[in-house]
């Protein structure tokens, strides 16, 4: 007879240990703690394990939740990494990162009658388990092909199809503009929510496979995509390289000092450690800070000003409701004492006799109809408020870099910077031997997207070096 698997009927989730707000104010130390063996396995065993698997088929990157999660109730995370990996090369960054909540535990069955059950807190357990207890078996490097791939870019989209293409036995260099590997895993997602240390281990794990990663090599400046393809002799060039270029909202007083992208504010922050006192490049310690804009992003420049001693404000200008950020990161901002200023739009930053930001005036805003994007559109209302702050971090959106579309000619692009793919299943580009994906695609979205997009594109271009010539 099979063995029929016990299922744990605790409608809600595991709870995820954390830091308490107090102590985690203090310091950039994460915040989720990771789930132990029993609560693992107690989460595990909520998973009905549904035959038409409709996780799976929300995960961008295809991972067989089911599959293990199973592995999980078996107690075997050797076998579940194992599983995870056959589609997903960083389950430790997607288990911290992903936005599980829209995408694989949205159609999660047991949500109809409860909390869905907690796939990232479980992939983010196996990674972690797999690590330290040295679960992975060792790495095997394919033989080569002798076909060169080059990568711009060294953000999720660029590991993910270096790791893809590596696996494949192609000669793999990326290159990434910056002075460590990472992307946005390093610049942009604070320690807190993702330890560094972690994206090194992911990084490591890629040059094991045989991925060579040069840094401090701006595409388009250094070396352009011709060069790459005529002078250095590769194959084929995939662009993971992202949307770096902040937004401002174009209003009087933004180039006052103290004001500042979240780009520039997070960079500082994150890769450069300037929370650290011994830092060569420090971060502005604000006493009031004012963070325009409702996403992570903001959320994350938000959480990071606290913890640099600030008195902190979000302005959004919709209700909470429409919020894009995830739910678990504002009940974060709000637990640390973050406030939110919700139906408020700036339209003028003011500042001191030495042009230092000392208030931002906002307008009253109130709700209309949906918009493109299916939330209410806000509407002015003529009523004003002024808030007191000594910064003001814009975090209302990015675009890409506009040097690669400058310098690539066949390369063609959207009006607003974004790559054009004649292929959105493969990322092919309007040039020949060139393919494209993540953000300098789609403009800014998530880690997970940008993964799927590389895998995508990695599968498409070794189909492509399988049969040129």
């Amino acid at each position: 007879m099979p063995e029929v698997k016990k299922i744990n009927r605790q409608k809600e989730k595991t709870p995820m240990p954390q830091l308490s707000p107090e102590v985690r104010i203090t310091n950039f130390d994460e915040v989720a703690l990771g789930l132990d063996r029993e609560a693992a396995i107690n989460e595990a065993m909520r998973c009905l394990g549904c035959p038409d698997q409709p996780c799976v088929g929300k995960c961008p990157v295809g991972v067989p939740i089911p599959a293990f999660i199973n592995c999980i109730v078996r107690d075997n995370p050797k076998a579940a990494i194992k599983t995870i990996k056959r589609q997903n090369l960083f389950p430790a960054i997607c288990g911290r990162v992903c936005p599980q909540e829209s995408q694989c535990e949205s159609v999660c069955v047991r949500a109809r009658n409860g909390q869905p059950v907690g796939i990232g807190y479980l992939e983010r357990y196996v990674a972690d388990t797999a690590a330290r207890e040295n679960l992975e078996d060792p790495t095997r490097v394919p033989n080569p092909t002798g076909k060169k791939v080059a990568i711009v870019g060294s953000g999720p989209g660029g590991l993910a199809a270096a790791g893809e293409l590596a696996k494949a036995g192609h000669a793999v260099t990326v290159f990434e503009a910056l002075h460590k590997p990472g992307g946005v895993l390093e610049y942009g997602i604070p320690q807190f929510r993702l330890p560094k240390d972690i994206v090194a281990r992911e990084v490591s794990k890629l040059k094991e496979l045989g991925v060579r990663i040069k840094t401090n090599v701006i595409v388009g400046k250094s070396v352009t995509i011709d060069e790459l393809l005529d002078l250095e002799g590769f194959d084929a060039v995939y662009i993971g390289s992202g949307a770096g270029l902040p937004t401002f909202m174009n209003i009087p007083g933004e180039n006052f000092n103290g004001v500042f992208s979240a780009n520039e504010y997070l960079t500082r922050t994150n890769l450069m450690k300037g929370y650290l006192p011994e830092t060569r490049t420090p971060v502005y310690r604000a006493k009031k800070a004012a963070i325009v804009g409702g996403g992570n992003v903001a959320m994350d420049a938000a959480r990071c000003a606290r913890r640099l001693g600030a008195d902190v404000t979000i302005i959004y200008r919709r209700s909470e409701a429409e919020l894009p950020a995830r739910a678990e990161e504002v009940e974060h901002a709000k637990e640390e004492g973050i406030k939110f200023q919700m139906l408020t739009s700036p339209v003028e930053i003011q500042a001191d006799e030495n042009n230092w930001v000392n208030q931002v005036k906002c307008e009253t805003m109130i709700l209309g109809e949906p918009d493109a994007s299916g939330r209410r559109r806000p509407q002015p209302t003529g009523e004003y408020v002024t808030l007191e702050c000594d910064c003001v971090i814009m975090a209302i959106g990015n675009s890409p870099n506009p040097l690669i579309g400058q310098t690539t000619p066949g390369l063609d692009l959207q009006k607003w910077g974004g790559i054009i793919v004649t292929d959105e299943t493969t990322g092919q580009t309007t040039k020949s031997k060139v393919w494209a994906g993540g953000d300098a695609v789609s403009g800014a979205a998530t880690v997970i997207l940008a993964l799927g997009a590389g895998k995508a594109a990695a599968k498409a271009i070794n189909q492509y070096l399988k049969t040129a010539s």
